[in-house]
């Protein structure tokens, strides 16, 4: 080997020294306190392109971080053409679904100096920094008006809090009255002022809350947002999908497709939980049996999935922590019988003895039936044997120890 390349050599190994994975990223001022991941409106949203030509949409949202100011983070991810989006302003609302704001806390978003924004096809668009102090906790309400609509709307079906659309621009308006819609749309998310460490809830609709309580905030996630410190500096973000997998596009893309947007590009992202893998298995053989070679691909291939997203959540600073996939047998919506169930456990002991992830947390230790494994336990189910109840969600996050988010 020549001198000259041993220098070479020395010198990138000075600038990259060797570790578990990469140092955490420096604070560029802001902590994402409330995000949710966008896509296409779903076939239970057919119609919504018309519905919102000329008109205002309030949606409220929980932040789960303290600070002096804001921005928001708007969003015309699923559009083919430029989004105007006008009248953005921002209020406190009293509760999570209301449609009405507190008098004298509304403050207009500007984007440049601007009052409007047009968001090329594909794009997201951040506001200029809104000077207004809130407290994790704070519900915020998020009001614009849309002049021409959407081609192709951009939105978060599975928002599990009411929103409201009426017809033209009021956005200023105390009280809208509109119609109630449970959907976020063109809003990616809120950020913070400050340097916060985020933890981001990664996965499909056992994170995104299916069977929560609408308006009320109780998915795993919310509930171990509640448990943080005020003093921690942690706050934590929900990027579940309904229906999400890891391999194959379905209900949004794929997580390793939307894995850049959802996670890495969330501002202070320090901390994520995978739950993911229950779409993959349960489709596998939603319609017909496939022999047993398929079954064992899929396994293999859902283990380099999670592999993929670790190191690329490594190379930016990021945890990875993983959730033990949550057991289904009685579902209707998948059937699954003793092939499927074999791959579940098969994935679940990787998960667990592997060493890919920083920590596992297992959910399927916890909320499963002792009696009959393959189950949730009744009162950790709601009702559908694939989701879990307010209970199960209440379990799930509890479970998690505050202890992993320790620097």
């Amino acid at each position: 080997m020549s001198t000259y390349f041993m220098r070479y050599a020395a010198a990138l190994l000075a600038f990259c020294p060797l570790s578990a994975h990469a140092a955490a990223p420096r604070c560029a001022g802001w902590t994402t306190g409330w995000a949710s991941a966008q896509m296409e409106a779903d076939r239970n949203d057919a119609g919504i392109e018309s519905r919102l030509h000329d008109a205002t949409v309030r949606q409220t949202v929980r932040l789960t971080a303290a600070g002096p100011a804001i921005r928001l983070r708007l969003s015309n991810l699923t559009g083919t053409r430029p989004l105007v989006i006008s009248d953005v302003r921002i209020a406190l609302a009293d509760a999570m679904g209301a449609a009405r704001i507190r008098a004298g806390s509304d403050k207009v978003a500007s984007f440049g100096g601007r009052s409007q924004v047009t968001i090329p096809a594909g794009a997201d668009y951040w506001s200029d920094p809104i000077p207004t102090a809130v407290a994790a906790g704070t519900v915020l309400a998020v009001s614009f008006y849309l002049p021409d609509g959407p081609d192709r709307a951009t939105s978060h079906p599975g928002a599990h809090a009411t929103a409201y659309i009426a017809p033209g621009d009021r956005s200023a308006d105390v009280e809208l009255n509109g119609a109630a819609v449970e959907h976020w749309y063109n809003l990616a998310g809120v950020d913070v002022q400050g340097c916060g460490r985020v933890i981001v809830a990664f996965g499909d609709s056992i994170t995104d809350g299916h069977g929560s309580t609408t308006n009320a905030d109780n998915r795993w996630p919310d509930v171990l947002a509640k448990r943080l410190p005020a003093s921690s500096g942690l706050s934590v973000i929900n990027q579940g999908i309904g229906g999400n997998r890891i391999l194959l596009d379905g209900i949004g893309q794929n997580a390793l497709a939307r894995l850049d947007r959802d996670l890495l590009s969330q501002s202070g992202a320090r901390y994520l939980i995978v739950l993911e893998g229950i779409n993959d298995l349960g489709t596998l053989t939603r319609d017909h049996p496939v022999p047993q070679a398929e079954h064992d691909a899929l396994v293999a291939s859902l283990e380099n999935g999670f592999r993929q997203i670790v190191a690329r959540a490594h190379d930016h600073g990021i945890k990875a922590v993983a959730g033990t996939i949550l057991p289904d047998a009685g579902s209707d919506y998948y059937h699954p019988d003793a092939a499927n169930e074999a791959d579940r456990q098969a994935l679940n002991q990787w998960i667990r003895a592997s060493g890919t992830f920083d920590a596992v947390v297992d959910f399927d230790a916890a909320l499963r039936d002792p009696s009959h494994i393959d189950r949730l336990l009744p009162l950790y189910d709601s009702g559908d044997h694939l989701h879990p109840s307010p209970a199960g969600y209440m379990a799930m996050g509890n479970l998690i120890p505050l202890s992993l988010f320790n620097e």
